[in-house]
């Protein structure tokens, strides 16, 4: 059962505009399946998970390139960046826009090497898996999330209502295609099986990981320091590890799309690049499997509830963006006194804050603490706190309390 991507429309037109376009993300989210419905009659695929076809693009190159000319579709070009010269070959000698779609489920080597040979030439999207509104087929012509009553309404029209334990459901779960709209059943089955593939290949491929299960001990370190400011000495000790080994490691978690780091907000740029970003995990349902919550009901009365909201408020925020295209200015922000704000956006030198509380009963004292944000832009800017109300409900003039389902 195939579910519209909000990417769709943002992929179209960026292949009337750029000859060459990357779709990444992590494994199994669907970027494939995606690209091949958009796929046009003509347009060749091209799949690197094949030996063989592995084996040709990497030793002739050119060779693949005249067996399947353009329109084409390769898929986990991270397999053959041997291919990205002869493509920029390609693309100078006949600059027509959307002949060369490209996937990759890494950013290292692959990144490097898009960046450096088709600058200039090639339009980069991300995608992950499915948001909320795509999981439950909702209109997805929406503007990306924004904390401001204009953005609020246009998503409120085709909201449906968020209780808690289908919220948890869907948190434990997490946002695989596999899991929602494919015929994968046994949910621990499929992660056990994402994460042995995980191992065995993009990590392997990334970096030379001398023991699976010392990086797997790490993985689960990370997971459950979803949502924290993130402390690398103690990440390290708790994996028993070298602190370089955590950081090497920590990069190859980025690189493959399974966490995120938040920066801080300073008014002193400089400041905010050296102190230290929080944690998220990408996916949910992964991160409850690698902290071994065995249900939603566990998971939702258990200690890190909390954090598990925050990080699936944070995975809604990032999907809503770059599944159109585009990339948040979004920031956390935390004082010396420990008032704090989890998170922060910039935007036309406004900073709209947003707060993710776990109550179904908005309090008006809620507004004090998006109030922290204040001084640090021009003027105080609209904000709101994502909770389990099933209303919006004014918490001062600029500010409400929003049901998560709006995220």
């Amino acid at each position: 059962m195939y579910h519209s991507r909000a990417i769709e429309e943002c992929w179209l037109e960026a292949s009337g505009q750029f000859p060459v376009l990357l779709l990444t993300g992590p494994r199994q989210v669907g970027k494939t399946t995606t690209l091949q419905k958009l796929c046009e009659p003509g347009r060749s695929y091209v799949s690197l998970d094949d030996p063989s076809l592995r084996a040709l693009a990497r030793e002739d190159p050119a060779l693949l390139l005249q067996r399947t000319p353009a329109p084409v579709l390769i898929d986990e070009i991270q397999y053959a960046p041997q291919l990205l010269p002869y493509i920029k070959l390609a693309v100078d000698a006949d600059r027509v826009p959307g002949g060369f779609w490209l996937t990759g489920s890494q950013q290292f080597q692959m990144m490097r090497g898009v960046s450096e040979t088709l600058a200039g030439r090639v339009a980069i999207l991300n995608l992950l898996g499915f948001s909320g509104r795509e999981r439950r087929k909702l209109p997805l012509d929406v503007p990306p999330f924004l904390p401001t009553r204009d953005q609020l309404a246009a998503r409120q029209s085709t909201a449906k209502p968020a209780g808690l334990r289908r919220v948890y459901r869907e948190i434990w779960t997490g946002s695989f295609p596999a899991l929602i709209a494919g015929p994968t059943r046994d949910r621990d089955l499929f992660y056990s099986s994402y994460l042995q593939t995980y191992l065995q290949r993009d990590v392997k491929d990334l970096s030379q990981v001398g023991s699976e299960a010392a990086f797997l001990r790490f993985l689960k370190a990370c997971a459950a320091r979803t949502g924290q400011l993130l402390n690398q000495s103690d990440l390290a000790r708790d994996a028993d590890v070298s602190v370089n080994t955590a950081k090497s490691w920590l990069s190859i978690l980025q690189a493959s799309f399974q966490v995120f780091l938040l920066p801080p907000y300073h008014t002193n740029v400089t400041k905010r690049l050296t102190k230290r970003p929080k944690l998220y995990f990408l996916d949910t349902g992964l991160c409850a499997y690698l902290t071994e919550w065995t249900s939603p009901q566990t998971l939702e009365a258990g200690a890190m509830s909390g954090a598990a909201l925050e990080t699936h408020v944070l995975a809604e925020i990032l999907k809503s963006w770059w599944h159109r295209g585009k990339t948040p200015r979004l920031y956390y922000y935390r004082d010396r006194d420990g008032k704090e704000i989890d998170f922060l956006f910039a935007r036309d030198q406004l900073l709209h804050p947003l707060e993710v509380r776990k109550s179904a009963t908005p309090r008006r004292q809620w507004a004090r603490q998006l109030a922290v944000a204040d001084h640090l832009s021009q003027r105080p800017a609209e904000g709101a706190v994502v909770c389990l109300t099933g209303r919006t409900v004014p918490l001062d003039e600029i500010r409400s309390a929003i049901s998560i389902a709006l995220v």
